[in-house]
């Protein structure tokens, strides 16, 4: 990549201001930019780095208008821009593998499109389906009749078990397990835990990405689903038959129960944990380390144990705060009390 930073401008319609002539052959953090380097502010938390930055160019949001003595491009979505400079300057910047190693075994009945790299040691079950150009890296397994779209990617040592449905382009990092049992036992009169076979499916529907070590459970009847364009981030377990609406983002260490419905566009931060059988509606957002418990309508904003809307949340968190105040303020009414009974 060796580029003139007017030609960036140009390339993602931005707004140049500053020495166009200089040249660009690298992309880094504003940080730790060099004088040769592109670089991306994302929005007005950093624009103190800026001017701070010795990169030959910022792409900046356009609402920051101030007068730098850098070289910046003002845009409208920082972040796309920088995803499409790299898929421009840097497509093949993961070398994926390709053709069919030697060691995979793959089963005399499973379909194999054009186009597709089987890694080392991978294993391809009886009837399975894989799609045109779709790349399964080493140590990773597909179960009998699983079908895998076209345009997949399957970090090394994902299992994928018997019977899922996965579409297009969908993307699973290392470690993680879709289609393993949904936990689900009775109690006989013995106190004994007995196994509720878990016979469904999971569809993973165009344009999911999953990350590493998630756990999806298959589910006990019909399917468990994780709708077109969701992405789902690293450690983050699906409990069986739940059901993720389209273009959902869930956040590391976040839970879900079973049987419960997020609806389209719903976002759970970090560590949330959703209880069994919750319907959230669409584009529920919702905070880091929240617990929760019941159904919550389209547009809420949640937070706290239990989920509260987010106003309630602060309202609760002030008044905690408050506590020990309170707790002086009584102290010294029972002191004036029990001294105005002495007399």
């Amino acid at each position: 990549m060796q580029v003139k930073v007017r030609d960036v401008a140009f390339f993602v319609g931005g707004e140049l201001s500053g020495d166009g002539s200089r040249t660009v052959n690298n992309l880094n953090g504003a940080k730790e930019a060099g004088p040769n380097d592109l670089a991306f502010i994302l929005d007005e938390r950093f624009e103190d780095l800026i001017d701070r930055s010795n990169a030959a160019c910022l792409i900046i949001p356009k609402n920051l208008r101030g007068s730098y003595k850098n070289t910046v491009i003002r845009v409208d979505d920082p972040v796309a821009a920088y995803s499409k400079i790299i898929e421009f300057a840097m497509p093949n910047r993961v070398p994926h593998p390709k053709g069919i190693h030697s060691t995979a075994v793959i089963a005399k009945g499973a379909k194999l499109g054009r186009g597709i790299a089987l890694g080392a040691y991978v294993v391809i079950e009886e009837g399975a389906d894989i799609g045109n150009d779709t790349i399964i890296y080493p140590f990773c397994y597909v179960g009998r009749k699983t079908r895998i779209g076209s345009k997949c990617v399957l970090y090394p040592n994902v299992t994928i078990r018997e019977s899922i449905s996965i579409g297009d382009r969908v993307i699973i990092h290392a470690g993680s397990v879709i289609g393993s049992d949904g936990f689900g036992y009775f109690q006989d009169k013995n106190g004994i835990q007995i196994k509720i076979p878990q016979i469904g499916t999971i569809m993973i529907e165009d344009d999911v990405e999953i990350g590493a070590c998630v756990t999806i459970d298959r589910a006990r009847f019909d399917k468990t689903i994780i709708g077109k364009g969701s992405k789902i981030d690293n450690l983050v377990q699906i409990a069986h038959n739940v059901v993720i609406g389209p273009n959902c983002i869930i956040a590391a260490q976040s839970g879900i129960a079973g049987s419960s419905e997020l609806g389209k566009n719903v976002f759970l931060g970090g560590q949330v944990g959703v209880s069994d059988h919750v319907k959230l509606g669409d584009f529920v957002k919702v905070g880091a380390q929240t617990g929760i418990s019941k159904s919550f309508p389209a547009n809420t904003i949640l937070f706290g144990y239990p989920a509260k809307p987010i106003e309630k949340a602060k309202d609760t968190i002030a008044a905690i705060g408050l506590l020990p105040k309170l707790f002086e303020r009584v102290r010294a009414l029972e002191a004036k009390i029990k001294e105005l009974e002495s007399r």
